[in-house]
């Protein structure tokens, strides 16, 4: 099944995401990292603290930037993966060096694809997502185009998700699937 987790920054939608791996029970635990360790020393500082939230959990982790779809995720049985984190890839993909996209509706389709040919090789996936461009700051027209991105991925992510939560002040809130 995949879950989708959402929230602000800081809200605590990471270690929730974690939580949710951890109830599966029985399996193999994949952490897919997406965080660029190139960002500087906040983005040093956020792989860091992400390290030591997973130490002692039995993650395997796999750093993978972008191009999702050709990963083959290690071992057998049921794999439980948490992605960490969708603006990351979006990002790395948009402006990490690689193809350059037509549109952000053609990057969303790639990407969408790729997280879909994850989800056939888990058991469990979630997908820790963010939001963003809810400040109503004016920007470029290229951090526009990554807003709408994150969204247009947010929004499809949703709709392949039987679960959905959005995690407000460290508080989960179911927006789809069964109510806990």
């Amino acid at each position: 099944m995949i879950y989708l987790v959402t929230g602000g920054s800081g809200s605590g939608k990471s270690a929730y995401g974690e939580r949710l791996i951890l109830s599966f029970g029985e399996g193999q635990r994949i952490y897919i990292a997406t965080m660029d360790p190139g960002e500087g020393e906040e983005g040093r500082a956020r792989i860091a603290r992400h390290r030591r939230m997973r130490r002692g959990k039995a993650f395997t982790t796999i750093e993978r930037l972008r191009d999702l779809g050709s990963l083959r995720l290690p071992g057998s049985g049921p794999r439980h993966v948490l992605l960490e984190c969708v603006p990351n890839l979006a990002a790395n993909e948009m402006f990490g060096g690689g193809a350059a996209w037509e549109s952000p509706e053609a990057l969303a389709e790639k990407i969408l694809g790729d997280i879909r040919a994850v989800a056939r090789q888990a058991e469990n996936l979630v997908i820790v997502s963010g939001q963003i461009g809810e400040d109503g700051c004016a920007y470029d027209r290229d951090t526009r185009a990554y807003i709408y991105l994150v969204g247009r991925l947010n929004q499809a992510l949703a709709a392949l998700a039987g679960q959905a939560d959005e995690v407000v002040f460290g508080i989960p809130v179911r927006l789809k699937g069964e109510k806990a």
